[in-house]
C-alpha cells in the first residue's frame, strides 16, 4: 500500500523520477492525450489521469489484470474504454506496473 498522506500527484512525480533515469526515457508537454505522460521510444506507456496511474500493455495483459482485480479498463471520455490501458487506484503499487509498462512498450512487436 501506500501512505495516505501523499498526494497521487507527489506519487507520480517519485514514479516519473525514478523512471526518467532509464534510458530512452521522456516526459511529454505536449497537449491532449499523454500530457505530462512517460514515452519511450518515442511510445507513451504512463501517464496520471483524475489521481490514476494509466498504464500501457497488450489486450490479454490487460484482461489479466482486470481479472486479478489489480485494475480497470481506463475509459477516457463517456463510457469509451482502451483494449490496452489500464487504470490503478491511487491504493496500488505504481512502480511494478510502471516498469512492466515500460518494457511492453519498449520491446519491439
Amino acid at each position: 500500500m501506500t501512505d495516505p498522506s501523499t498526494s497521487p500527484e507527489e506519487r507520480y512525480a517519485a514514479l516519473a523520477e525514478v523512471l526518467l533515469a532509464s534510458p530512452n526515457v521522456t516526459r511529454s508537454n505536449r497537449a491532449g492525450f499523454g500530457r505530462g505522460g512517460l514515452w519511450v521510444k518515442g511510445k507513451i506507456f504512463v501517464l496520471l489521469v483524475q489521481d490514476q496511474l494509466v498504464v500501457k500493455f497488450s489486450e490479454q495483459r490487460v484482461d489479466e489484470l482486470i481479472a486479478a482485480g489489480a485494475g480497470e479498463r481506463f475509459a477516457p471520455s463517456q463510457g469509451r474504454l482502451m483494449k490496452e490501458w489500464l487504470a490503478l487506484g491511487p491504493g496500488s503499487d505504481w512502480l511494478p506496473f510502471a516498469r512492466e509498462a515500460m518494457e511492453y512498450v519498449a520491446s519491439p512487436r
